[in-house]
């Protein structure tokens, strides 16, 4: 009953907030405060209509980018009248616009490079390797239920969430072909895992990486989510793995793949660029992507002694398979997520224009003044299970609401493993449900949602105990 009471105030306050402008005026922020305008209200419209959209991409095969940038268009155009009529300066919308281009470019330069290092070392074969070696070693399902859910954890923390589960969701759909449950079950251990385990690094998750970049959250500050991660991930598995059959797989023969010529190098350069991109940012004080970028360069470098064909042991072990005579780096650029990269620029627009207008403020007062910081963080996490993260968190992040360490690293933790609570909450989940041909479905995914949200709940407590 409480927990009504609570929503109750919240959607009053908000719906207040439409209709008397000044509830979402701050005198720190350049707002508007036009969110009970008609024009305003109207922008709030465009935006949830380009996400129901978005919501529903796996089964309109509209990619999700396409609407969200017509949105983000329209209700800049509409940011602008609104501004004009009330006397404001073009200048200062000019400014408004390129501050929203900032932040996107830094994000996406970022991401633009970690993408393209993931690209290259799939077209060396390091990840197809890794499969092989898996689907070679005959473990039993159970056993092969936590490897395969300890390498997602890890592989999620330095590449996106989206690419170690789909690798290794190929692992398990090998093995477990004419097995429906281990599959389904072995699929969803995937999605918590990879959502589990991008939540304590800055490299694992979009989420992650804005709150780093935004200066609330240092690099090394992000592991003390270790912890609370590993018990999000562990307290569903311990009861997902009493259903998992006891069974050994039927053995699968396939011959080894082997690493192409520079496999090894590339994985090195990755972990420098990284290195480089921390001690940017530690140590310079300049932007993390001047590092990511940096390090890019090297990757550039490395590609064209390697179309050199420069044999030396140190840097370039001799080839051990026929390869192509060229390999153009610009090729892991063009193979980059670009969907993905364009829908996080109409999210940045599009939420960047609410803010503009209050709502963002608005969205403030009603969450973090009615539950308090821990409620409204909490609050965050169950958000992420409907909509993506990635607007979630920009827009706490552009509130402009003030919240100590501890507070920061509970709202990145609940944004990052709340969207396990549910098969559309994350981009694993949506992908896996596409690749398991109907083994692994939003209702299989649902049955298991109870013991989730205990590890959700569990993990929040275990931050509190290690970090509050």
């Amino acid at each position: 009953m409480k927990e009504g009471t609570t929503l109750f105030k919240i959607l009053t306050l908000l719906f207040t907030g439409m209709l008397i402008p000044e509830l979402a005026l701050a005198e720190d922020l350049p707002i508007l405060g036009l969110t009970g305008t008609e024009r305003g209200i109207y922008c709030v419209l465009i935006f949830i209509i380009a996400y129901v959209f978005v919501a529903t991409e796996e089964f309109t095969g509209l990619s999700k980018s396409k609407p969200v940038i017509l949105a983000a268009g329209i209700i800049w155009a509409s940011v602008a009248v609104m501004a004009n009529q009330q006397g404001v300066d073009g200048y200062e919308i000019e400014r408004a616009v390129m501050h929203n281009l900032e932040e996107y470019a830094a994000l996406m330069l970022f991401l633009l490079v970690a993408i393209s290092y993931v690209n290259a070392m799939t077209e060396r074969n390091v990840f197809e390797a890794l499969r092989s070696w898996l689907v070679r070693r005959n473990f039993g399902y159970r056993k092969l239920f936590w490897i395969t859910g300890g390498i997602t954890f890890f592989l999620s923390a330095i590449a996106d969430n989206l690419t170690s589960a789909l690798l290794v969701g190929a692992v398990v759909m090998a093995v477990g072909h004419g097995n429906v449950k281990f599959v389904t079950l072995g699929l969803l251990n995937l999605v918590l895992a990879a959502n589990a385990g991008g939540a304590f690094s800055p490299f694992g998750d979009l989420t992650t990486l804005m709150v780093w970049q935004s200066g609330e959250v240092e690099f090394f500050e992000f592991f003390a989510l270790f912890v609370p991660s590993v018990v999000n991930y562990l307290v569903p598995a311990f009861f997902m793995i009493r259903a998992v059959p006891d069974e050994q797989p039927e053995p699968i023969h396939e011959e080894e793949v082997a690493l192409k010529r520079g496999a090894i190098s590339v994985c090195i350069l990755f972990l420098i660029t990284i290195g480089l991109a921390v001690s940017f940012e530690n140590f310079l004080h300049v932007p993390p992507f001047l590092g990511m970028m940096t390090g890019f360069s090297l990757l550039m470098l490395f590609y064209y002694f390697l179309n050199k064909d420069i044999h030396s042991r140190i840097i370039l072990p001799k080839p051990v398979q026929d390869e192509p005579d060229n390999v153009d780096i610009f090729d892991a650029v063009k193979d980059a997520e670009w969907d993905t990269l364009l829908f996080f620029f109409g999210v940045v627009f599009a939420v960047g224009g609410l803010g503009y207008i209050g709502y963002l403020q608005l969205a403030s007062h009603a969450m973090y003044g009615t539950l308090g910081d821990t409620g409204a963080n909490v609050l965050v996490g169950l958000l992420s299970a409907i909509i993506d993260n990635i607007p979630v968190m920009f827009a706490v992040l552009n509130m402009g609401h003030e919240m100590d360490l501890y507070q920061w690293l509970l709202v990145t933790l609940t944004a990052g493993v709340g969207g396990s609570l549910l098969a559309i909450g994350s981009a694993a989940g949506v992908a896996l449900m596409g690749q398991s041909k109907g083994m692994y479905t939003f209702f299989s995914h649902m049955r298991w949602t109870p013991v989730i949200f205990l590890g959700y709940i569990a993990s929040i407590f275990a931050h509190y105990l290690i970090n509050g």
